[in-house]
Protein backbone atom coordinates (compact mmCIF):
# COMPACT_ATOMS: atom_id res chain seq x y z
CA UNK A 1 0.00 0.00 0.00
CA UNK A 2 1.53 3.20 -1.16
CA UNK A 3 1.16 5.99 1.65
CA UNK A 4 3.79 8.42 0.34
CA UNK A 5 1.29 11.31 0.09
CA UNK A 6 1.59 13.68 2.95
CA UNK A 7 -0.51 12.77 6.01
CA UNK A 8 -1.63 9.40 4.76
CA UNK A 9 -2.46 6.85 7.29
CA UNK A 10 -3.51 3.42 6.39
CA UNK A 11 -7.21 2.51 8.11
CA UNK A 12 -8.24 -1.54 9.54
CA UNK A 13 -11.06 -0.30 10.70
CA UNK A 14 -12.11 2.78 8.84
CA UNK A 15 -14.83 3.92 11.83
CA UNK A 16 -12.73 3.07 14.51
CA UNK A 17 -9.66 4.30 13.52
CA UNK A 18 -11.14 7.69 12.47
CA UNK A 19 -12.82 7.86 15.54
CA UNK A 20 -9.54 8.09 17.34
CA UNK A 21 -7.60 10.55 14.63
CA UNK A 22 -10.96 13.03 15.33
CA UNK A 23 -9.65 13.21 18.94
CA UNK A 24 -5.65 14.19 17.85
CA UNK A 25 -4.48 17.38 16.98
CA UNK A 26 -4.30 18.04 13.28
CA UNK A 27 -5.37 19.23 10.37
CA UNK A 28 -9.23 18.33 8.85
CA UNK A 29 -10.10 14.51 7.67
CA UNK A 30 -10.62 14.25 4.38
CA UNK A 31 -12.44 11.67 2.93
CA UNK A 32 -12.62 11.48 -0.98
CA UNK A 33 -13.88 8.83 -3.31
CA UNK A 34 -14.39 5.89 -0.82
CA UNK A 35 -18.30 4.77 -0.77
CA UNK A 36 -17.44 2.04 1.76
CA UNK A 37 -15.40 3.95 4.26
CA UNK A 38 -17.75 7.05 4.11
CA UNK A 39 -20.71 4.59 4.37
CA UNK A 40 -19.05 3.48 7.38
CA UNK A 41 -18.26 7.23 9.24
CA UNK A 42 -22.01 8.36 8.67
CA UNK A 43 -23.25 4.87 10.04
CA UNK A 44 -20.62 5.41 12.92
CA UNK A 45 -21.78 9.60 13.21
CA UNK A 46 -18.23 10.77 12.88
CA UNK A 47 -19.25 13.07 9.69
CA UNK A 48 -19.11 16.67 10.44
CA UNK A 49 -19.41 18.16 7.28
CA UNK A 50 -20.37 16.91 3.30
CA UNK A 51 -19.35 18.44 0.51
CA UNK A 52 -21.40 17.25 -2.62
CA UNK A 53 -20.62 17.71 -6.00
CA UNK A 54 -23.24 17.41 -8.95
CA UNK A 55 -22.51 17.32 -12.12
CA UNK A 56 -25.32 17.25 -14.87
CA UNK A 57 -25.07 13.89 -16.60
CA UNK A 58 -25.85 10.71 -15.72
CA UNK A 59 -23.26 7.52 -16.26
CA UNK A 60 -24.98 4.51 -15.07
CA UNK A 61 -26.71 3.59 -11.60
CA UNK A 62 -23.69 5.07 -9.61
CA UNK A 63 -23.05 4.34 -6.11
CA UNK A 64 -24.89 5.55 -3.58
CA UNK A 65 -23.98 8.12 -0.94
CA UNK A 66 -26.12 6.93 1.55
CA UNK A 67 -27.04 3.28 2.36
CA UNK A 68 -29.28 1.17 4.35
CA UNK A 69 -26.25 1.79 7.47
CA UNK A 70 -26.99 5.09 7.55
CA UNK A 71 -28.82 7.07 10.37
CA UNK A 72 -30.86 9.81 10.50
CA UNK A 73 -28.29 13.35 11.29
CA UNK A 74 -29.31 16.28 10.28
CA UNK A 75 -27.55 18.89 8.35
CA UNK A 76 -27.35 22.51 7.32
CA UNK A 77 -26.43 24.18 3.83
CA UNK A 78 -23.33 26.26 4.55
CA UNK A 79 -22.19 27.34 1.41
CA UNK A 80 -23.56 26.38 -2.37
CA UNK A 81 -22.36 27.45 -6.18
CA UNK A 82 -24.04 26.56 -9.59
CA UNK A 83 -20.99 26.81 -12.48
CA UNK A 84 -22.28 28.27 -15.81
CA UNK A 85 -22.13 24.66 -17.02
CA UNK A 86 -24.43 23.32 -13.84
CA UNK A 87 -22.17 22.14 -11.55
CA UNK A 88 -24.20 22.14 -8.16
CA UNK A 89 -21.32 22.53 -5.19
CA UNK A 90 -22.74 22.33 -1.78
CA UNK A 91 -21.24 22.08 1.29
CA UNK A 92 -23.26 21.10 4.52
CA UNK A 93 -22.71 20.90 8.46
CA UNK A 94 -24.12 18.83 10.74
CA UNK A 95 -26.54 20.32 13.32
CA UNK A 96 -28.31 18.43 15.96
CA UNK A 97 -31.12 16.41 15.71
CA UNK A 98 -33.31 15.77 12.62
CA UNK A 99 -36.25 17.96 12.16
CA UNK A 100 -39.37 17.39 10.47
CA UNK A 101 -41.32 20.23 8.77
CA UNK A 102 -44.09 20.63 6.34
CA UNK A 103 -43.24 22.33 3.44
CA UNK A 104 -45.42 25.95 2.96
CA UNK A 105 -48.19 25.35 0.96
CA UNK A 106 -47.46 21.80 0.91
CA UNK A 107 -50.61 19.09 2.24
CA UNK A 108 -50.52 18.45 5.74
CA UNK A 109 -48.87 14.94 6.93
CA UNK A 110 -50.49 11.77 6.43
CA UNK A 111 -51.07 9.56 9.49
CA UNK A 112 -48.38 7.13 7.87
CA UNK A 113 -45.80 10.06 7.51
CA UNK A 114 -46.53 11.07 11.19
CA UNK A 115 -45.90 7.26 12.19
CA UNK A 116 -42.24 7.33 10.20
CA UNK A 117 -41.04 10.50 11.48
CA UNK A 118 -42.17 8.98 14.97
CA UNK A 119 -40.13 5.54 14.06
CA UNK A 120 -37.45 7.67 12.63
CA UNK A 121 -37.21 9.98 15.98
CA UNK A 122 -37.19 6.82 17.95
CA UNK A 123 -34.41 4.90 16.32
CA UNK A 124 -32.65 7.73 15.62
Amino acid sequence: MDLSWKGSVALRDGAVEVAKLKQENGPALVTQGSSELVHALLAAGLVDEIRLFTFPLVLGRGKRLFDDTSQPRAFELTHSAVSPNGLIVARYARRGEVQTTTVPGGEEPTPAELARREKLRREG
